[in-house]
């Protein structure tokens, strides 16, 4: 099997100016295969968002390596990280961080319109995914005037 995401001794840790350091990830090694889904479990503060955000790249590592489809994204350049992000990973977050001021299909289409698409091609592609998710008569609408689940589609989209 294919690893399409590789961490070797990865290791996050905050503070250390004033003596008290906090190890928010302290040492984590693991793999994702091509096609597996994975939980990240564990108590409050215990650095699943911490892991996440380095995997992301939203946030740094203190040391080791982070290996996301054969590119170890700890040597990234800080002007590369926006580049990486949009071609290679998508984010859905707790909140959804969905533009009010955007319709639903709109706040769907952003990424490609971003990447320069063409635009009949990137209203095929909404209609298309919007078609799987079950959200397609509520492309018109803003996310305040639709539930939470649809809202989480729409991210998801």
């Amino acid at each position: 099997m294919e690893h399409i995401l590789n961490l070797e001794q990865v290791k996050k840790y905050y503070g250390g100016n004033s003596g008290n350091i906090t190890k928010a990830v302290d040492g984590i090694s693991m793999y994702v295969d091509k096609g597996e889904f994975v939980a990240i479990m564990g108590a409050s503060g215990s650095g699943k968002t911490t892991l996440l955000n380095c995997i992301s790249t939203i946030d740094t590592v203190t040391s080791g390596h982070i290996t996301v489809n054969n590119q170890d994204i700890t040597k990234i350049k800080d002007k590369d990280f926006a580049d990486f992000r949009r071609e290679n990973l998508g984010f859905i977050f707790q909140d959804f961080n969905l533009l009010d001021t955007l319709t639903i299909g709109e706040n769907i289409s952003l990424s490609l319109v971003i990447n320069k698409q063409n635009p009949t091609d990137i209203e095929k592609r909404v209609h298309a995914i919007a078609d799987k998710l079950g959200i397609r008569d509520i492309l018109s609408k803003f996310p305040y005037e639709v539930s939470g689940g649809q809202k989480q589609r729409c991210a998801c989209a």
